[in-house]
């Protein structure tokens, strides 16, 4: 009873935040999937790049004209302006894999496709182009982003490139320069509830730690700063048997949905203390295509009666005291793993930055919904964080401008980054920090 009355005492006094979701881009209505195809979000695509790149390219070689694929003349230098296409060796053909699973040989799948003898393309409305030349390498580009590149036509009909022009990191919102006072936000994902791999007293530790129930005043003191948790993803596990398409009997019902049950009596415990976010993953019950819709709140009868709970998209964008998050369950560079290469993991979220797209491999290896009129996926706007769920491991970068030629005190973040490092152990988030410099 004495220690219930401590804790009746000592009331967690949470810091507060102003939250903004910045979700309407990611959210689809009236899912349309008739007559749709897929070339339209490529041009949308293109055309929204290559206005980008047509101003940028001034700056960068003003001597040279602006000419179209068809346009191109034999040993005319000149720039070239559209989305590239990576021909591979190795990428896996819908009908092979049919023709392999009728057959008693086993279907393996490699980690990599890539293929020394890989080579690009590029092109625009009014043609396609093979590319030469050391500048390119087949082996940093994947199909679907749009680049501008400096270079002439070869006797042999090839296009030789000489340099090459990315769009960069984009334009970042002007931050008050106050001072701040500390506050955290945590990253997790992959918690895969009701796996093998899952322990439920690790989740619990979480739980109570963030919700202040663990430690010392010192310990309790840092978990009132945590303003915000953001879960990234692959939150549960399903068999994948159960979900056939067939009735289910009463006893595979309830292993259906027992880890969602679990699930939610977690986060009703979290939802109680701060506000959170849940993002759809792989492996959720939620649509497979990129962007995903927020997973549907009649799965969490508990957590969703408060209002701190939030069910969000995939991607997932939004802001905390004007400081902008923008984030995937890791979807799009587990596939750029597939079809580039890189030295760290890390370098992916690095080049989907520069070239202004969360996921230029979709539509053609990742899956996505057939957008007419827009591409969601590109990003308009840099943001201050930029995190990936679902990884390997640990790792964080901070990017820097070429132009910008100081840096704000940043101290504040490097504290959330660094709590992020500390449940990095128990669910790996890759994150890359992006800061404004004065």
């Amino acid at each position: 009873m004495e220690a219930m009355e401590v804790d009746s005492q000592t009331q967690l006094q949470r810091k507060q935040s102003a939250y903004l979701s910045l979700d309407e881009n990611f959210e689809i209505q009236n899912e349309v999937y008739r007559g749709q195809q897929y070339s339209q979000i490529y041009f949308a695509r293109l055309h929204m790049m290559r206005t980008l790149l047509y101003s940028l390219a001034p700056n960068w070689k003003s001597h040279l004209p602006v000419c179209t694929v068809l346009g191109l003349e034999e040993g005319k230098e000149c720039i070239i302006v559209g989305t590239l296409y990576k021909h591979m060796k190795l990428k896996p053909c819908i009908l092979d894999e049919y023709s392999k699973e009728r057959s008693t040989a086993p279907l393996v799948k490699p980690h990599n496709f890539m293929h020394q003898d890989d080579y690009l393309f590029l092109e625009d409305e009014s043609g396609r182009v093979k590319l030469g030349g050391t500048m390119l390498s087949p082996s940093v580009y994947v199909t679907g982003v749009v680049i501008a590149l400096h270079g002439k036509e070869t006797t042999a009909g090839d296009f030789f490139v000489e340099d090459v022009l990315e769009a960069g990191l984009p334009p970042q919102i002007e931050r008050p320069l106050q001072s701040r006072e500390d506050k955290y936000v945590v990253f997790v994902s992959g918690l895969t509830v009701g796996s093998g791999a899952s322990n439920p007293l690790q989740f619990q530790l979480l739980v109570d730690h963030i919700t202040g129930h663990l430690g010392d005043e010192e310990e309790q003191g840092l978990a009132a700063d945590i303003v915000h948790l953001v879960i990234a993803g692959n939150s549960v596990e399903i068999s994948r048997g159960l979900l056939n398409g067939q009735n289910l009997a009463s006893k595979d019902q309830s292993r259906l949905s027992e880890p969602i049950k679990e699930l939610d009596i977690l986060l009703t415990q979290i939802a109680a203390s701060l506000p959170l976010d849940i993002m759809p993953g792989s492996n959720d019950p939620a649509n497979f295509s990129l962007p995903q819709q927020p997973l549907n709140r009649c799965l969490f009868p508990g957590s969703a009666t408060y209002n701190t709970f939030r069910s969000c998209t995939n991607p997932h964008c939004f802001e905390l005291d004007n400081i902008r998050f923008l984030g995937t369950s890791g979807q799009n560079i587990n596939d750029l793993t597939e079809y580039s290469e890189a030295k760290d993991k890390i370098d992916f979220l690095e080049r989907t930055l520069r070239w202004r797209h969360l996921a230029p491999t979709a539509p053609n290896t990742l899956g996505c919904y057939p957008f007419t009129d827009r591409d969601p996926f590109l990003i308009g706007s840099c943001p201050h964080v930029y995190f990936v769920g679902n990884q390997e491991k640990y790792e964080t970068r901070l990017l820097k401008a070429q132009h910008e030629k100081s840096r704000m005190p940043c101290s504040n973040f490097w504290d959330s980054i660094q709590l992020i490092k500390w449940y990095g152990v128990l669910i790996p988030v890759s994150v890359v920090e992006l800061l404004k410099v004065y």
